[in-house]
C-alpha cells in the first residue's frame, strides 16, 4: 500500500472484531512508530501494549462512558496501545513542549502502518491521565499522551468532511490567498 492510499483510508475505527492481533503485526506498527522523526532525535516515546481483558477494562474506566472509544477499549479491541512520553527527554523551546509533537508523530506513523497491516485504530485523548497512569504503572516523569485500540475493524466509518486547502493555506503571509 502506498502512503497516499494509507492517508486516504485512515479512519477512527471504534468497532472491532475480537480476532487476536499477532505479535508480528504489532511489531510492524511499532517499527513504524520507532522510526518517526522527533525533536533533536530524542525519541521520547514509550508504548505499552495491553491485551489483558481486565487491564483493558481498567483503562476504559479512565475514559468517560460517553467517549465513543469506551466500548472498543473495554470490550472488543484485542489490543490497546498506550502512548507515553518522557518530558525530560524532549525539548521545551519558547514555551512549546515538543514531547507532544514527538509523541503525535510516532502515533501517526503507527496508525498509518496499522492501515497497511489491515488493522484499525482510533486516537483516544479524552481520559483521566492519573487513572491511566495507575493502571499501567507509568513513572511520574512520563506523561500518558494518548491511547489507541488496535484490531481488525468490524466496520470502517465513511470519510469525515475536510476543509479545502484554500481555507487554511496562505501564500507568503497570513490570509494571503493561494491558488493551485
Amino acid at each position: 500500500m502506498d502512503i497516499y492510499q494509507a492517508l486516504q483510508e485512515r479512519r477512527s475505527v471504534r468497532k472491532y472484531k475480537t480476532d487476536p492481533v499477532s505479535d508480528q503485526r504489532i511489531k510492524a506498527v511499532l517499527e513504524a512508530a520507532r522510526i518517526a522523526p522527533s525533536w533533536k532525535n530524542k525519541q521520547c516515546w514509550s508504548f505499552i501494549i495491553v491485551r489483558d481483558p481486565e487491564r483493558k477494562k481498567q483503562l476504559a474506566a479512565s475514559l468517560p462512558e460517553s467517549n465513543p472509544a469506551y466500548k472498543s477499549i473495554s470490550q472488543t479491541a484485542p489490543v490497546v496501545i498506550v502512548l507515553c512520553a518522557d518530558t525530560r527527554a524532549s525539548g521545551d523551546q519558547d514555551g512549546k513542549d515538543y514531547y507532544m509533537l514527538d509523541a503525535g508523530l510516532a502515533m501517526q506513523q503507527l496508525m498509518l502502518a496499522a492501515i497497511a497491516e489491515g488493522l484499525g485504530t482510533c486516537w483516544v485523548g479524552l481520559f483521566d491521565e492519573a487513572a491511566a497512569r495507575s493502571v499501567c504503572a507509568v513513572p511520574p516523569e512520563y506523561r500518558v499522551v494518548a491511547m489507541t485500540p488496535l484490531g481488525v475493524p468490524e466496520t470502517v466509518p465513511s470519510p469525515r468532511p475536510r476543509k479545502e486547502l484554500q481555507e487554511f493555506v496562505y501564500a507568503e503571509k497570513w490570509e494571503q490567498p493561494i491558488s493551485f
